[in-house]
């Protein structure tokens, strides 16, 4: 037993350098779980600016002074970020609140159409199957209505608490930027003068994750616009919390899709019927999807290293289960980090020396 652990020590860990960066890890990750909720302004801002600095970066290329870039870019972000608060959230926040009020009558016509299921298919679908569905899908939009109704009640600290993130956020954000080489360089203080290793790693980590983070928020951006206007075109309930929902659902692949087609379906058949312009919608709807997957996808992702699908439902699920949304939405960075980390650690072939003392 002592010799097998002196062996995977003597291949894995004989580098001093592996022996830092595997401390450095499994530091980070404590830190995050353990004051994650503490720091999740400074964590947003961090994000943010990860994301804004790929603009930073274009721009200076293109001649720009990078005091110049750094002030634009961040007064583009200040624009979305007000955009987004006092124009489209309080939208979003009064469709969700009209369709809370709706639900009891959605449920009705849902009850209606699946006490007709058993008259057409006897042999598929029983009547105590619906009723158990039925059940099911009235306790959770009764769940989900008291949550709505609790929230508003209680949403004096959340307020509060919005407010703190809307001072602290651009304010981070703009020192992440503005500051970042001083920042990185004193953070390479406190490292091995020598580390090809870690830069190996930090640049492939760097290339991967911000390819993909920023990829992924300009995914968001475009199949979540395409989406609300080709809703309101078509006359669609709710257009803007749908949008929301299918632009936020590419955040994890294969399954997002699926599973935010069934609130588009439900409204789509509550407000069109079974008719033209219910088959239209969901049409176009596919259409968005299609055109995603095959065509935009490929052109945000090209210099993305691919993972396999069952490396990215695990990661989603571990990583979504550690921290929930942002788990989710960084769970493909993330195992990206742990292939590139493992793709440059050093690994020795030899086996160590004997232990002559206890021959």
């Amino acid at each position: 037993m002592i010799r097998t652990l002196r062996g995977l020590a003597h291949k894995y860990f004989s580098d001093e350098e592996a022996v830092i960066l595997f401390l450095i890890l499994v530091t980070g990750t404590v830190f995050v779980i353990w004051f994650g909720a503490m720091l999740a302004p400074a964590i947003a801002s961090l994000i943010i600016a990860f994301i804004l600095q790929g603009l930073v970066t274009k721009l200076n290329k293109l001649g720009i002074p990078e005091a110049v870039s750094i002030l634009g870019v961040f007064l583009v972000f200040l624009g979305v970020l007000v955009g987004f608060l006092f124009g489209l959230l309080p939208l979003i926040w009064a469709q969700l609140s009209a369709l809370a009020g709706e639900a009891p009558r959605i449920i009705r016509e849902l009850q209606s159409y699946l006490e007709l299921l058993p008259e057409q298919y006897p042999h598929l679908i029983s009547v105590e199957a619906v009723g158990t569905v039925y059940q099911q899908v009235s306790t959770e939009v009764g769940q989900f209505t008291q949550w709505l109704v609790s929230f508003s009640l209680s949403s004096i600290p959340d307020l509060v608490a919005l407010l703190i993130y809307m001072v602290l956020v651009p304010i981070l954000v703009f020192f992440f930027l503005k500051d970042r080489e001083v920042l990185l360089g004193s953070i390479a203080k406190m490292l091995p003068p020598q580390r090809p290793m870690m830069l190996t790693i930090w640049r492939e980590v760097n290339l991967q994750c911000a390819n993909y983070v920023r990829g992924k928020a300009l995914e968001i951006l475009i199949v979540g616009g395409a989406t609300y206007i080709a809703f309101k075109l078509l006359g669609m309930p709710y257009a803007a919390l749908l949008s929301l929902l299918v632009g936020l659902s590419v955040v994890i692949p294969y399954i997002g899709a699926a599973v935010v087609t069934i609130p588009v379906a439900v409204i789509a058949l509550f407000a069109f019927g079974w008719g033209s312009q219910f088959i239209w919608v969901m049409a176009i709807y596919g259409i968005i999807q299609a055109l995603d997957g095959n065509v935009l996808v490929p052109v945000l992702f090209s210099e993305v290293n691919n993972l396999h699908p069952v490396v990215i439902i695990v990661a989603v699920l571990f990583f979504g289960g550690i921290w929930g949304l942002w788990g989710v939405f960084f769970a493909i960075p993330l195992a990206t980090m742990l292939k590139a980390v493992f793709s440059a650690w050093p690994v020795k072939d030899s086996l160590p020396p004997p232990d002559t003392e206890n021959v």
